[in-house]
Formats: C-alpha cells, sequence, structure tokens
C-alpha cells in the first residue's frame, strides 16, 4: 500500500473552519491518477481539509483508524474485489461517506454500487469542485443523521428497530439488514403510519431526485419486506399503496389479505400496480427492472 498524507502533517485540528466557511473534513482519496490527484489535493490544501492519498485499497479495519468523515473512491484502483470492498467498508463504517469517482460505468455498476454503500456516484472527467460539493453533501446528511436526538428503540409488532446499532431485532436475532436496507426500515417506520411517496423515499435515501423508471426503491422494499416476514411470519409491517408508495405499520393480516399480499411480491418490485387490467394481454416491461438487478 502506497500512501501520501497531506495536510494533516502541517498541523491542521479536526474541524477547522476554511476560509469560505465550509468545516473542515478528513477524507482519503484511493486513486492513481496523478492529474486528478493533483488538482484536487491542490483544491483540498487550500480548503484546510486533512486528507490522504492511497493508492490501493485498505483493509475496513485500517480505515477505522483514519477516523475519516468520508473517502473518495476509483473503483478502478480495487479491480475485481471493488464491490466485495465497498460491501465490506460501508458495513463496516455506516457512517462513513462513501463516495465513487471513477470513469465511465453502465446503469447496472451504478446502481450495485449504490446498493451496495456507496452515497454517491460521480463519473470522471469531473471538475474537483464538484467532487468537493458532494462530499460536503454527503457529510452533511450523515451529520444530520448523526444529530437526532436520541429517541431509543422503535417496537412494531415483534420488530425492534435500533438506530444506535444500525440493525434490527425480532426478540435477540439480528434480521441482519444492508446498510441501506436499515436507513429504508427507519425511515418508513419514522413516518408515523404515513404513506411515504416513492420519489420522497428515493430522495431521502439517495439524495437526488429519482429517475423516471427507475425501480429501486421497489426493489429494496420488496428485499426488506422478504426479510421482515422470514423474522416476523405472524405479522406484516410495510404495505404497499398502489401507485403511491409505501407504509409502516405492524398488522396480523387475516388469511385473504395474506394471499393477497403474497401474490403482490410476484410483481415486479413486489407492487400490484404493474398488473395488467382483465383483457390486456401485452405483457408488463420488466427489462429495466431486469439490469437493475443485474
Amino acid at each position: 500500500m502506497s500512501e501520501r498524507v497531506l495536510a494533516g502533517e502541517a498541523g491542521l485540528s479536526h474541524g477547522q473552519v476554511d476560509p469560505s466557511g465550509a468545516a473542515s473534513l478528513r477524507m482519503a482519496v484511493i486513486d492513481r491518477d496523478s492529474g486528478f490527484i493533483q488538482v484536487l489535493s491542490k483544491r483540498l490544501d487550500r480548503l484546510g481539509w486533512e486528507h490522504r492519498v492511497l493508492a490501493s485499497p485498505v483493509p475496513s479495519d485500517a480505515v477505522v483508524a483514519m477516523r475519516l468523515s468520508a473517502v473518495v473512491v476509483d473503483l478502478a484502483v480495487l479491480g475485481p474485489q471493488a464491490w466485495e470492498w465497498l460491501g465490506r467498508l460501508s458495513t463496516a463504517l455506516p457512517e462513513l461517506g462513501v463516495v465513487v469517482c471513477t470513469g465511465p460505468s453502465s446503469v447496472a455498476q451504478r446502481v450495485r454500487g449504490l446498493r451496495l454503500g456507496a452515497d454517491d456516484w460521480i463519473t470522471k472527467p469531473c471538475h474537483p469542485e464538484e467532487v468537493i460539493a458532494r462530499v460536503q453533501s454527503v457529510v452533511r446528511r450523515r451529520r444530520r443523521s448523526e444529530g437526532r436526538p436520541e429517541t431509543g428503540p422503535v417496537v412494531a409488532g415483534e420488530v425492534e428497530i435500533r438506530s444506535d446499532q444500525f440493525q434490527a431485532f425480532v426478540g435477540q436475532r439480528s434480521v441482519d439488514l444492508t446498510r441501506r436496507e436499515f436507513e429504508l426500515i427507519e425511515l418508513l417506520s419514522g413516518a408515523d403510519g404515513r404513506v411515504l411517496e416513492r420519489e420522497e423515499i428515493y430522495s431521502r435515501l439517495w439524495g437526488y431526485s429519482m429517475v423516471r423508471g427507475d425501480r429501486s426503491v421497489d426493489v429494496f422494499v420488496r428485499k426488506l419486506r422478504q426479510k421482515l416476514e422470514r423474522a416476523s411470519p405472524r405479522w406484516r409491517y410495510i404495505h404497499t399503496h398502489f401507485g403511491i408508495g409505501y407504509r409502516f405499520a405492524a398488522e396480523q393480516p387475516d388469511e385473504a389479505h395474506s394471499e393477497a399480499h403474497e401474490a403482490s411480491d410476484l410483481m415486479p418490485g413486489g407492487d400490484v400496480r404493474n398488473a395488467q387490467p382483465v383483457g390486456q394481454t401485452h405483457a408488463p416491461d420488466i427489462r429495466h427492472t431486469a439490469a437493475l438487478l443485474t
């Protein structure tokens, strides 16, 4: 592992404010593009941000020791282990802001990276000011989340949702949620029974507007719903409001409701609003959903 430690060795303190009024951050850049690193590093130096430039991936426990606010990573540097490393890092450090800054990629690759825990994705070539702005945005959202008053665990049915552990439990057994799945259940359960529209869910979890036709919210809801119902089969927690969004409430359905609910999971994204009316013969277009699952 090769490494350059910049700015931090100049005696800058964590949390120092730069001339523009933005708080100083501690971050790492995992990249081998010398031109990109040079331009970005000069701008970070002017801001007074502590930053490390790494030419190879480092173990997640080493990243913990760095006490970073964010990491900017070019997945090309990681090679075949990129996806595994990204998922492992996001699981080990759910509070870390992760911004992928890499070359041209497919929709499936970007979706996969965001699902594994990346908070944002930038395509090179890009301007260093955009990279900095996106890092600031990610960290700002993290700090707002961390600054919320401690309200204790949320209990619904048999499920206990613990924000301090980024996890949900049934009894003493963890439901084993990914970071994004936990953020989703925390968001839904915090709505106090209100229906959240898909666009609102996407905006609050991913930080930007949902692209028309994107099924990411439906896919994540289906996976979360399946995990909850495997762990707590006598209860239903996430309810679909067709054409609108989703509502969280612990309910024990009757048999008829249960059968209808199970049928809804057979539709793309677990949403029966895509079912064709009686007499309509053409099949729903599932090509986009298939691409997301690649």
